[in-house]
């Protein structure tokens, strides 16, 4: 008995009621934020957001448009909202060791005005200095230090060459030095007088002249020591002069951070570093960068002014901040993450500074959340490692990708790490998702909120409502013409088309917004103010239409009988069976036609499409089910003395998928009954090794596939394709194919079983005797062709 049920046509296209719209056009419909399908993705976002743990990172997986970034931005850019603005990051100079740049924190907003503040200092420091150093009374004050370092050696000279004068010598001060030279009665004497003069006289003079030398180089001594003393105390008092305008200038800007005890200690230090260089304020302009990086890398002294190192490098700046940040990075580059430094060319030599190091995604982020496409983290080199060692770490250290690959030695900069504290959200699909926990074993450490978005909601009165609403938000959010209910109920059916599913409807946004702005455009064109339901039609052919060239082709190819398919009569081991084939965002239906041929042999049953690799394991799995099915079916007492081969006729690429097990099936117990099967029907589905006709995917889109070819050569009332009864529910077919069930050209057709899929295809009710009265007659063929068997 056949138990195979056609589908009423009530069945196969489950309208919306116009009337369950809750509203006539959806310009009447309040602006309000509304998540719809998503609940289990809104309680992890919830969750993840609010567990402050280290490792709480989202990971979003979930198709294409499903609006995933657009969720986890609306409940970032909450939450982010009641958070406080994150501190400002800056990089300054180190006094100590300029290739390590220090890292200061300071209040949201505050380290800009350092920045200005140390740029006003910097300014204010060379006219101050100018006006200390160049002013009357440092000028007056210093010279007399001079004039009484001079007045004290000029006392002690004098003194000296009155003593050496008491003793007969003379003592000159000229410009080679000094010089000495004998007295006599007061009076210099030339060499040659100073030889006349008696031996003992001599020796008492040149006794006293080594006398007096000794005297002057125990002077010289004191000279050096006491010029020592007087090139400190000068030093002192310039460097008190510059403390006084550094103390003067800095104060300015302390007392705007007198409540920042970081930004104290780094004036202190500029203090002391300006004092120390206080004679480079009063020099010329500001040397080049080059310069100030060429020196500051071989560590030569200074050539001229250079005030960079006062500059303050604002990385971070939250001055305009309201809340914590929510950052979104398109290219999540290594750099682009985490910052860089930048370099400049001098001579072939690459230079830097503490001025050149940029910020990355996560210094902008830090305080609060950032968002990355997790594909495209993985396409950048070594971006995810370094992901991973910021977050593992907990600081944002900057190694540019040369010192990673060790392809660049020029000196390069080591900046203070920064530490980390923000919210990182990947966006992926799942299978990236599963790949990632499989092969990183630290992903799953770091990343333990998984915020799973579904493709579809269940189809109730409640959530219609919910739904419609949710479309006029986005009417009114695409500033696009208002829609009318009946309009808006066309957009929920294909809604639940594009689920596959006449319960479900689809949480795709993307399609959704597509086909609004389409229709809209078909509105305009109409000049109609208000988009109608025919609009909302228009631009779905449209869609069809723009996608649709492989699909023509492939049914001009039937219809000029170049691929050979048959819409009516019965052939023994043939059928139509029914695949999809996908072009982008459009997927569709097609025919192909299953042959089978049996002949003697033992059991087995060949797969042409596997043997010559074209057939995929999920195909080859479906036959080797097919297989079992047979084998336990008519082979479990006795070896089936057959063998059979199958394959899909004019196929010319992979074959990949089990749904057309059900009608290999078919084929081949045609085959083996010697049963014609009408060709009028197509029929898809899988089956399992009790015969039990198990649903697929797709199943709108092959059921039109078929339409469309029987259409093409003129519906005559008994064409029509049998389907899995599970895949009833699915059904969501077009309105022409719908008309023609209503009509009774058409015919849709549920089965739960391989018998029932075979009585309607060959109208045969003996199917078990038909085969055993074959596998018999090949049996008996088999042991003739044996011979007798010996006594």
């Amino acid at each position: 008995m056949c138990a195979a049920e056609q589908v009423p046509v009530q069945a196969v296209l489950r309208r919306v009621d116009p009337k369950e719209i809750p509203f006539e056009t959806t310009s009447e419909v309040a602006p309000e934020v509304e998540i719809i399908g998503q609940p289990r993705a809104v309680e992890a976002v919830r969750f993840g957001i609010a567990m402050r743990a280290d490792g709480y990172n989202l990971f979003a997986v979930g198709p294409p448009g499903v609006g995933k970034q657009t969720l986890l931005r609306q409940f970032l850019d909450q939450q982010a909202a009641d958070e406080p603005a994150p501190s400002d990051w800056l990089y300054v100079f180190n006094f100590k060791d300029a290739h390590r740049p220090r890292a200061l924190s300071l209040p949201a907003g505050r380290g800009a005005a350092l920045r200005s503040g140390m740029q006003w200092a910097v300014g204010e420091l060379r006219a101050g200095m100018r006006t200390a150093f160049e002013g009357e009374e440092h000028r007056a004050r210093r010279q007399r230090l001079i004039n009484a370092f001079k007045e004290e050696q000029d006392h002690a000279f004098a003194e000296i060459q009155e003593r050496a004068r008491q003793r007969n010598v003379l003592v000159v001060r000229t410009e080679t030095g000094i010089m000495l030279g004998a007295l006599v009665d007061g009076r210099p004497i030339e060499p040659s007088e100073f030889h006349a003069l008696p031996e003992a006289q001599q020796e008492v003079i040149e006794k006293a002249i080594d006398e007096v030398r000794e005297e002057l180089q125990r002077f010289n001594r004191r000279l050096h020591e006491s010029g020592r003393e007087h090139a400190s105390a000068l030093g002192a008092f310039d460097r008190e002069t510059a403390s006084a305008v550094a103390r003067r200038v800095l104060d300015e800007v302390r007392t705007v951070f007198s409540d920042v005890p970081v930004a104290l200690a780094y004036l202190d230090e500029v203090e002391l570093d300006v004092v120390e260089r206080a004679p480079e304020f009063l020099e010329g302009g500001n040397e080049g960068i080059e310069a100030t990086l060429r020196r500051a890398f071989k560590n030569e002294p200074s050539e001229g002014p250079s005030f960079r190192r006062y500059v303050v490098n604002v990385l971070t700046d939250a001055s305009e901040q309201k809340g914590a940040p929510v950052i979104y990075e398109p290219n999540p580059t290594h750099p682009n993450l985490l910052g860089r430094i930048e370099h400049v060319s001098h001579f072939g030599a690459l230079l830097t500074d503490f001025t050149l190091i940029k910020p990355g995604a996560l210094h902008r982020a830090n305080g609060g959340y950032l968002l990355l496409d997790v594909i495209e983290v993985l396409r950048s080199p070594f971006a995810w490692q370094g992901l991973e060692r910021a977050l593992r770490a907990r600081e944002i250290r900057m190694d540019s990708l040369g010192q990673l690959l060790g392809v660049i030695a020029t000196t390069s900069l080591e900046p203070e790490p920064i530490p980390l504290d923000v919210k990182v959200v990947l966006i992926g699909e799942r299978h990236i998702h599963a790949l990632l926990a499989l092969l990183d074993p630290h992903m799953p450490e770091l990343f333990k909120v998984l915020v799973d978005f579904d493709e579809a909601m269940d189809r109730a009165p409640e959530s219609l409502a919910r739904y419609a609403s949710f479309v006029a938000r986005l009417v009114r959010q695409e500033k696009l013409a208002p829609f009318s209910r009946e309009a808006v109920a066309r957009v929920l059916e294909h809604a639940a088309r594009l689920a596959g599913d006449a319960d479900k409807l689809s949480v795709r946004m993307r399609p959704i917004v597509d086909l609004l702005r389409e229709a809209d455009l078909w509105a305009t064109a109409a000049e109609r103010p208000i988009v109608a339901a025919a609009d909302v039609q228009a631009a779905i052919d449209a869609q069809v239409r723009r996608s649709g060239r492989v699909r023509e082709r492939l049914l001009e190819a039937v219809r000029r009988g170049i691929v050979l398919i048959e819409t009516g009569g019965a052939r023994v081991g043939q059928v139509n069976a029914l695949s999809v084939l996908q072009i982008g965002e459009q997927s569709f239906g097609h025919v192909s036609r299953i042959s089978a041929r049996t002949r003697a042999g033992k059991g087995e049953v060949v797969d042409i499409e596997r043997e010559i690799e074209l057939g995929g394991p999920l195909h080859s799995k479906g036959v080797l089910i097919l297989a079992g099915y047979l084998g336990g079916r008519f082979g479990a007492s006795t070896p089936m003395p057959v063998s059979a081969s199958l394959v899909f006729e004019q196929s010319y690429g992979s074959v990949e998928g089990d749904s057309a097990s059900l009608a290999e099936a078919c084929a081949l117990l045609s085959a083996l009954a010697e049963v014609p099967l009408t060709q009028a029907l197509a029929l898809t589905g899988s089956i399992n090794q009790h015969g039990e006709v198990q649903p697929i995917g797709a199943v709108n889109e092959k059921i039109e596939g078929f339409f469309d070819v029987c259409r093409e050569r003129g519906l005559k009332g008994e064409e029509g394709v049998i389907i899995p009864r599970a895949n009833v529910q699915h059904l969501m077919l077009r309105e022409d194919v719908a008309a023609a069930i209503a009509e009774g050209r058409f015919a849709i057709h549920a089965v739960t079983s391989v018998d029932d899929a075979f009585t309607l295809l060959s109208g045969a009710t003996d199917l078990d005797a038909r085969v055993g009265k074959r596998l018999s007659a090949l049996n008996e063929a088999a042991r003739a062709a044996r011979g007798p068997s010996p006594a």
